[in-house]
């Protein structure tokens, strides 16, 4: 048997029926992902001038111990990446800067996570529809060529009929695509204008925190040589 009619007996004999609970089934995970992603992201952003203005009291003092313990309770990325630099600031300002640049890694990977599947679900969904049709339309052929043995009176009714109903099913498919897709983009590019939001203001403590670590080391540095 040709490979072409062995793909199209496969298509018949298991239609687009499957390709819509493929398209369902991703919704769900969809819908679960973007909930998950939407409940890390509520922990992972502070209100950065509350939080620049209570660290900058605390590090104007040169008491960096007590501006680490204001952090602890914190689970913002910009609090978790000036916890880093400050527990290193002993050593250094290179060192505060490599260990905050290590922490803004781990926590961008953290941020990111999973977002790659909604940003895979949008730009293919519409396709996974596409193929649901292609299938319909298939099978509306298929119906059609089974007619040609009927008698002549009513036999084009027939026809008409069973295409026009293959092919109005098949759509469907492209359209549950589409709905799939079009929740998936939108959320995938909300979370990355989040994270640019928050890499922002994890930015500005940096640099916070580098510039007391700096002014630190300067004050120093005539003690040390004396």
């Amino acid at each position: 048997m040709h490979i072409v009619e062995i793909v199209k007996d496969v298509f018949v004999k298991w239609g687009a029926n499957w390709v819509l609970w493929l398209l369902f089934a991703l919704s769900l995970v969809s819908i679960g992902v973007i909930v998950e992603r939407w409940l890390v992201f509520r922990t992972k952003q502070d209100r950065i001038r509350e939080l620049s203005g209570a660290l900058e009291e605390t590090l104007a003092s040169g008491d960096f111990p007590a501006a680490i313990s204001k952090l602890e309770k914190r689970t913002s990325v910009g609090a978790s990446v000036a916890r880093a630099g400050l527990r290193l600031a002993h050593q250094g300002m290179t060192a505060a800067e490599k260990g905050m640049q290590s922490a803004l890694a781990i926590e961008r990977s953290t941020l990111e996570n999973r977002l790659a599947f909604l940003g895979t679900l949008g730009n293919n969904a519409p396709f996974i529809g596409l193929f649901g049709t292609v299938i319909g339309v298939l099978l509306a052929f298929e119906a059609l060529s089974q007619t040609k043995g009927s008698p002549v009176s009513g036999a084009s009714q027939v026809a008409s009929n069973l295409v026009m109903g293959s092919i109005a099913e098949a759509l469907v498919a492209t359209a549950v695509g589409i709905g799939v897709a079009l929740p998936a983009v939108a959320a995938y590019n909300y979370f990355q204008r989040r994270i640019a939001s928050i890499l922002s203001d994890a930015e500005a403590l940096t640099n916070l925190v580098l510039a007391y670590v700096s002014a630190r080391e300067q004050a120093a540095a005539p003690k040390g040589g004396a």
